[in-house]
């Protein structure tokens, strides 16, 4: 496994450390969730870490990866994550090549 793949995976801590965060509940609808969506895409460059996972349910994370409503699930994520996490920073999700 490289770099990238291996911090932008989650590890089953941190799938647990959400779910635990968000009450198991999607974020988005409140039905049972999954500490699996990725506020920055993997492919992005987007970190494993607390910071950038959320609890979705399936069809909200279909709908916030691909949907016609993206930059709606996206502004709801950020407003909660940034709730969570004083100082919580969009560019310190990504990863960075070499740190």
């Amino acid at each position: 496994m490289n770099k990238r793949t291996k911090a932008t995976s989650i590890t089953p801590a941190v799938r647990r450390a959400v779910e635990e965060r968000d009450e198991h509940s999607c974020i988005f609808c409140g039905r049972i969730g999954r500490g699996e969506g990725h506020f920055i895409k993997r492919s992005q460059g987007g970190l494993g870490i607390e910071q950038n996972i959320i609890t979705v349910c399936r069809e909200c994370h279909h709908q916030m990866d691909d949907g016609l409503a993206r930059e709606l699930y996206l502004i709801k994520a950020e407003n909660y994550l940034k709730g969570i996490y004083p100082g919580w920073n969009k560019e310190a999700l990504v990863y960075k090549k070499g740190l």
